[in-house]
């Protein structure tokens, strides 16, 4: 396996080239590490939605399903709606949806009377996992090349990396 070291041009390094020509003074660094995450998210994001696709779910779907096979038990709509970070009009519009395909039950909540509880199916159950299995597969694969210590290393690097985001100005 390989290093994360590469002596080969790619995309990021012809751009930063360029900037370096209209912008001598201008330190790059960041551009070099944001522009190639970015790429990586965008790989990423095509990933995960062909992985989706496998199940036949759509990337949303996989957020509200998953939440609830890693719950293992019935949630609350409000509780679906914090782990997803949507609003209750758009969660309220995905759980019919989800309901109206198989994947969820939805029930009265018993201790108010206003809420309801979400459950997922056996079908949402083989879904989702079928989708979380097909997703692991794809990305062990897009990962091939990079050695366990360095995927170790890139880890530690992304949580800071993601823990900064409170910094942002």
């Amino acid at each position: 396996m390989s290093t994360l070291s590469s002596n080969k041009d790619d995309e990021v390094d012809l751009l930063i080239d360029a900037w370096s020509q209209l912008l001598p003074e201008v330190d790059l660094t960041p551009l070099d590490v944001m522009s190639r995450l970015r790429r990586a998210a965008f790989h990423l994001s095509k990933l995960r939605a062909r992985a989706f696709a496998s199940a036949d779910i759509a990337v949303w779907e996989f957020d509200v399903l998953a939440v609830l096979r890693r719950a293992g038990t019935e949630l609350s709509a409000t509780r679906l709606i914090a782990a997803t970070m949507i609003g209750s009009a758009a969660m309220t519009n995905r759980l019919d949806k989800l309901a109206d395909r198989g994947l969820v039950n939805r029930r009265p909540n018993p201790s108010d009377g206003r809420a309801i509880l979400v459950a997922i199916t056996p079908e949402g159950i083989e879904r989702v996992d079928a989708a979380m299995t097909e997703l692991v597969r794809l990305e062990a694969d897009a990962l091939r090349d990079v050695s366990r210590a360095d995927q170790a290393m890139l880890a530690r690097v992304l949580r800071v990396l993601a823990a900064g985001e409170t910094h942002e100005a």
